[in-house]
C-alpha cells in the first residue's frame, strides 16, 4: 500500500508561498510542482495524525518517523528520497523567508534502493531498430526523432521541445533546453541531420490554432508532437523492426551514453553531452562498460573459464 495522495486539507499558507516560489521563481515543471505539493500534503497529514501543531514545529525525529511511515506503507526508496528532498527545500525556503536556521530534514536519509542498470541496445540492435520504412511523412518524422535520440542522447522532454531554429546544420550543433531550463549545445551526427532535412521537406506547416509555432516535430494537425505520441511511435517502430523488447526514448539515450563511453572512455565528456549536473549520475554507465569488458574477457582470455576437473 502506498501513501495516499488525496488532500485532506489545503496546503498551509507558508507551503502555498513555497509552491508559488517554485512555480514563479524556480520555474519548475508542473509535474515537479505537483510532486512537491503531494509530499507537503503527506507531511501535513502526518502532523494531523500525530497531533503536531504545524510543519514548522517538527523536529528531526518527527521527519525520521514520517519517512519510516512512508516506508512501512510501501513507498519506494526513490519516492521517499524525493519526499525528503522536497521537505528540505521547503525548510530552506522558510529559513530564507523567516530567518529559521533549523532544517530538521537535513540528516534524514531514505532507505537505499537497489541500483538498477539502464537497459541498452547494442550497435547491431540499434541498426536494426533504425531501419525505418520512410515512404510516408509520418515515417520520415519518426525516423528523424529516433535518429536524433540516439545521435545526441536526448531526454524525451528535450526532443519534444526542440524548435527548428535550435539546429545549426552548418556547424552540426543543436541547442537543447534540459532539466531546470538549463541549455546545452550538443553535436548532431550526419545521419540524423539527413533524416531531419528529409522530414522538413514533408513537414506540414504550423496549424492556425497552434500556440507553439516553429516546433521541429509536429503531429498530423501541425502542432508540436506530445511526449506520449513520441513514446507510442518509437514503441510501434520497435515492433515493426522485430525487436523483442519495447523500445522507449530513454533506452536510446542510455545506448548513446554506453556506446560513447565504451568507445571514448571520457566520462566527463559523456556527462556534458547528457546534461548531467553531477558526474555520479553518469558513472552508472561505467558499470555497463565493465559488464561489456567482462564479457569480452570471459570470451577471449584462455584462463577465464574453469578447466575440466577444477
Amino acid at each position: 500500500m502506498v501513501d495516499s495522495t488525496a488532500p485532506d486539507n489545503p496546503l498551509t499558507e507558508s507551503a502555498e508561498r513555497f509552491i508559488t516560489y517554485l512555480r514563479d521563481v524556480r520555474r519548475l515543471s508542473p509535474h515537479t510542482i505537483s510532486n512537491y505539493k503531494r509530499d507537503l500534503l503527506s507531511l501535513q497529514r502526518y502532523c494531523k495524525a500525530n497531533t503536531k501543531e504545524t510543519i514548522e514545529t517538527l523536529i528531526e525525529s518527527d521527519i525520521r518517523a514520517w519517512a519510516s511511515q512512508l516506508h512501512r506503507r510501501g513507498l519506494a526508496g526513490g519516492s521517499i528520497q524525493r519526499s525528503l528532498s522536497a521537505t528540505r527545500s521547503y525548510y530552506n525556503f522558510l529559513g530564507r523567508e523567516n530567518g529559521i536556521l533549523r532544517n530538521p530534514a537535513t540528516s534524514v536519509q531514505a532507505p537505499r534502493k537497489p541500483r538498477k542498470l539502464p537497459k541498452t541496445l547494442d550497435a547491431d540492435q540499434v541498426d536494426k531498430y533504425l531501419a525505418f520504412d520512410s515512404d510516408t511523412a509520418v515515417a520520415c518524422r519518426d525516423s528523424a526523432m529516433a535518429e536524433l535520440f540516439y545521435s545526441s542522447g536526448l531526454r524525451l522532454a528535450e526532443l519534444a521541445a526542440i524548435n527548428i531554429h535550435d539546429i545549426d546544420p552548418q556547424s552540426k550543433l543543436l541547442t537543447v533546453t534540459g532539466k531546470g531550463r538549463k541549455t546545452r549545445t550538443v553535436p548532431i551526427g550526419a545521419t540524423a541531420l539527413h533524416t531531419i532535412a528529409r522530414w522538413l521537406k514533408v513537414r506540414e506547416p504550423d496549424s492556425a490554432g497552434t500556440t507553439d509555432p516553429g516546433a521541429l516535430f509536429t503531429s498530423n494537425r501541425g502542432r508540436r508532437i506530445s511526449v506520449r505520441n513520441i513514446q507510442a511511435r518509437l514503441k510501434l517502430q520497435g515492433r515493426k523492426s522485430g525487436m523483442h523488447q519495447d523500445i522507449h526514448p530513454h533506452m536510446l539515450r542510455h545506448s548513446f551514453a554506453s556506446h560513447m563511453l565504451e568507445s571514448s572512455g571520457d566520462l566527463r565528456a559523456v556527462q556534458e553531452l547528457l546534461g548531467h549536473a553531477n558526474i555520479s549520475t553518469t558513472q552508472i554507465y561505467t558499470h555497463l562498460d565493465f559488464q561489456h569488458l567482462s564479457k569480452v574477457y570471459d570470451a577471449a582470455h584462455p584462463r577465464a573459464k574453469r578447466r575440466k576437473g577444477d
